[in-house]
Parts: structure tokens; C-alpha cells; sequence
């Protein structure tokens, strides 16, 4: 079974990220798929909206360590800038359904969708200082941007995790909902917007994006140097070493 499941129902794809048993943490093989998956949504007319979950108890534990660690990213690129890149540029309507785990790029990757569905349980962390590491997928513009620089550092440099209600105080996601009803409100939101004139609803969306993607793009580049020098740093070694030890039962959690 595939890691990222893709199937399209009339005009909405829907996408699941699918390694339940670890969380749904991301490998390099699925921001690939993932950044593919995007891209070919956009060049297919018949596809209008994007619904984006994942499978079992989380959205996503962030980067599975173990593969992040054998395959960390440069900065040039790589398999996650593939999909911040594919992000930037997908113009259709993406719409998020979170439960449970969105932590790391589970809970970056959010700012680049329209519409974000929070579950009641879901648990939202942005940890990457802890790891000796940077935030990534433009997020050290947009959350600032969209929270205000205090909220954003207060998040971001001390990396405590906070819940749906906070999430959705903050502006990260559009409403909390219960969990058992998430998938099928995120579905209804996909399905109304699937009726509308596809174009304009596509040129809505670049127009209120233009002002901000030519400085998200640089934002990017500047996070994956910085990224880069990081990882390969003797503090981002000690800061895994001890996250390994503590996480030996559960190393595909991440962030």
C-alpha cells in the first residue's frame, strides 16, 4: 500500500497521507509523491479541489527522523523543497482535515492550505529549535505574518505544543469541529467549492496570494541555507542524539 493514497471522486482529489502505524511521519519518498500529486492535480481540469488528511489517529508526526537523518535535506534541492515549491505554486483549493499528531511540517504545511478543519484532538507543535534546527516551508514569514511576530516566537522559539481551540484563536485553521465529524465537514467545504467557476475560483485564490509569494519564495530559499547549515552542525547532532534516546520506542516521531 502506498504511503500517500491519491484518488479523485468527481472533482475533488482526495489525498491521505497513509503510514498510520508511524503516524503518518514523512519520508523523502512521500514529499516526492506528495509534491507529484500537486502538480498533477493542477494540470488536470478535472480535478477543482484538493482534500488533504491523513489516515488513523494523526495528520502528520512531522519528518520520520530516521530517514530524515539518512537523507537530510541541502540547500539546494530536495525532496521537502520539492513540495514547499509545489505549494507556493498549486493555485486550486486545498483543503485540510487534522486529527490528532500535526506536528513540525504537520503544522507549517497548514499555512499554505485555504481551508484547515481541526479535530478536537488535535495537538499542534512547531519544535524545531529543540532539534537544533530552523523552521521550514516558508513558515518563518507566514506565521509571523498571520499571527503577529509575538504569538509566532512564542511558538516557534519555545515549541510548546497547543491544542485545536488555539490553533483556531491564533487563525491556523478555520474552525474545530468533533472529531468523528471532521472528514465529512472538511468534505462538505470541498464539495461547495467544487461547484463553483473553477477559473475564477483560481484566480481568486492567485490574486490574494501575488503580493506575498514573491517574498515567500526567498523566505524559502533563506530557511533551506540556513536549514542545511544547521542540520549538519554539531548541535543538531547532540540535540538528535538525545532525542533518540529519549524516543527509542517511537523514532518515527518528529518534527
Amino acid at each position: 500500500m502506498s504511503d500517500i493514497v491519491a484518488k479523485r471522486s468527481g472533482s475533488i482529489l482526495d489525498v491521505q497521507l497513509n503510514r498510520p502505524a508511524k503516524k503518518n511521519a514523512m519520508t523523502s519518498s512521500m514529499y516526492v509523491a506528495m509534491a507529484d500529486v500537486l502538480d498533477g492535480a493542477a494540470k488536470d481540469d478535472e480535478t477543482r479541489v484538493v482534500l488533504w488528511h491523513g489516515a488513523g489517529d494523526s495528520f502528520t508526526a512531522g519528518n520520520d527522523l530516521q530517514d530524515f537523518m539518512e537523507n537530510p535535506p541541502g540547500p539546494a534541492a530536495s525532496p521537502q523543497s520539492r513540495l514547499i515549491d509545489a505549494l507556493i505554486r498549486f493555485e486550486k483549493p486545498l483543503v485540510a482535515a487534522v486529527q490528532g499528531a500535526a506536528i513540525g511540517g504537520g503544522t507549517t504545511m497548514l499555512a499554505h492550505c485555504d481551508f484547515v478543519y481541526a479535530g478536537e484532538s488535535a495537538k499542534f507543535q512547531v519544535p524545531f529549535v529543540d532539534l537544533a534546527l530552523v523552521p521550514e516551508f516558508g513558515s518563518s514569514l507566514l506565521l509571523p505574518l498571520r499571527f503577529g511576530y509575538v504569538r509566532a516566537a512564542e511558538l516557534m522559539l519555545l515549541g510548546r505544543p497547543f491544542g485545536a481551540a488555539r490553533a483556531a484563536e491564533l487563525g491556523l485553521v478555520t474552525q474545530v469541529v468533533p472529531d468523528w465529524s471532521l472528514l465529512a465537514v472538511a468534505t462538505q467545504t470541498a464539495e461547495h467549492l467544487a461547484q463553483k467557476p473553477p477559473r475564477a475560483l483560481q484566480a481568486c485564490k492567485r490574486l490574494m496570494r501575488r503580493a506575498l509569494r514573491e517574498q515567500l519564495e526567498q523566505a524559502v530559499k533563506f530557511e533551506n541555507e540556513e536549514f542545511a547549515e544547521r542540520v549538519s552542525s554539531a548541535e543538531a547532532r547532540e540535540a538528535f542524539t538525545v532525542f533518540f534516546a529519549r524516543h527509542r520506542r517511537a523514532p518515527h516521531q518528529a518534527a
